[in-house]
């Protein structure tokens, strides 16, 4: 999945430092992405005073209740740069071609991972007679000495999980541990910055602890259920930023819950996000955006299977440039 809004909205972050323990709310908005059946997603990330979570830039919930069709969008080949996409699916089948010659379906419980480096295209087609699509679409952003690096395409169809009493934990990327460090569990998939990303199902009645790294910012996302993490009642819908200098959370569900935990260092670096590009600046951007529309293959090669002129022109650039947006995080969103 990609981002298809027409006009799409400059997100420029400015490098943060660690804020210390929050306990703030992030309502999700439901964006539209267009197409024959006007697909709309739940955009949870960026957020405007929050644009990012350790070097977590964009998470989209696609197939959720609040949205208008079951199913993605078919997305024509289209480009990125300077980023990672990790698509996890609850429900559905997906089929990602991309021009380094991958064509994979992706099933549910299986990572997808892509790193687009200097460039890379890639299409998400629905797989006919599969049943309707439900999960997330997230991208990190790659680390500025990483954006050059060559882009490569993983799926892990196995991963690691950590299981506590009452908690069930796969660990998308990184490392997760128990609160007494008796258990912990790692992804294979590459980072190239300190980072975590798990899927968390709790039991009803569960009551357990995991270690987190203080040095790290955190976030949670209740997808079904509700449970409490660290005394914070959380439930489905909007995201729960946690901050920086946490050691421990505890989870406890009366009904059971289903939610996504994500953190990784604050990022030390300003970010340009435009259309399906992470950038440092807007120079970076209007170059890979030309590069896309005057069909540069050296960057961005042809996909097999998809006609030359099958691809996603790039929207129109807005007539300033790209200027920084402070990172805020407004004590009106405290809880």
């Amino acid at each position: 999945m990609s981002d298809l809004e027409a006009r799409p909205d400059e997100a420029v972050c400015e490098a943060s430092p660690a804020p210390g323990q929050r306990a703030d709310f992030y309502p999700a908005r439901v964006v539209p992405l267009g197409g024959v059946r006007g697909v709309t997603v739940e955009r949870v990330l960026p957020q405007r005073d929050l644009p990012t979570v350790g070097a977590w830039c964009f998470l989209d919930h696609f197939g959720s209740p609040a949205t208008s069709a079951e199913l993605p969008p078919d997305i024509d080949p289209h480009p990125h740069i300077g980023l990672q996409t990790v698509t996890w699916p609850f429900e559905g089948r997906i089929r990602h071609r991309d021009s380094l010659g991958s064509d994979v379906l992706i099933e549910p419980g299986q990572l997808n991972l892509m790193t687009s480096g200097r460039g890379i295209a890639h299409s998400e087609y629905t797989v006919p007679g599969a049943p309707a699509g439900h999960g997330l679409q997230f991208w990190i952003a790659l680390p500025g000495n990483r954006t050059g690096i060559a882009p490569h395409f993983e799926q892990h169809r196995e991963l690691p999980v950590l299981t506590l009493p009452g908690l069930r934990a796969t660990v998308l990327i990184g490392s997760l541990e128990s609160a007494d460090r008796q258990d912990a569990a790692t992804s294979p998939a590459v980072a190239y910055t300190p980072i975590v990303g798990a899927d968390l199902r709790i039991d009803p009645g569960a009551d357990a602890r995991l270690s987190l790294r203080p040095d790290f910012e955190h976030a949670l996302l209740v997808l079904e259920g509700t449970l409490t993490a660290s005394d914070i009642a959380a439930a489905p819908g909007p995201l729960l930023y946690l901050g920086s200098d946490r050691r421990e959370l505890r989870l406890t569900s009366e009904t059971g819950a289903h939610a996504i935990l994500i953190g990784g260092t604050p990022l030390g670096e300003d970010l340009v996000m435009w259309w399906n590009f992470v950038a440092r600046s807007h120079d970076e951007i209007l170059t890979a955006r030309n590069d896309w529309e005057n069909r540069d293959l050296d960057r961005f090669p042809d996909i097999a299977g998809h006609p030359p002129d099958q691809r996603i022109p790039a929207p129109p650039l807005p007539n300033l440039r790209l200027k920084p947006r402070r990172r805020r995080i407004a004590a009106d969103h405290r809880d």
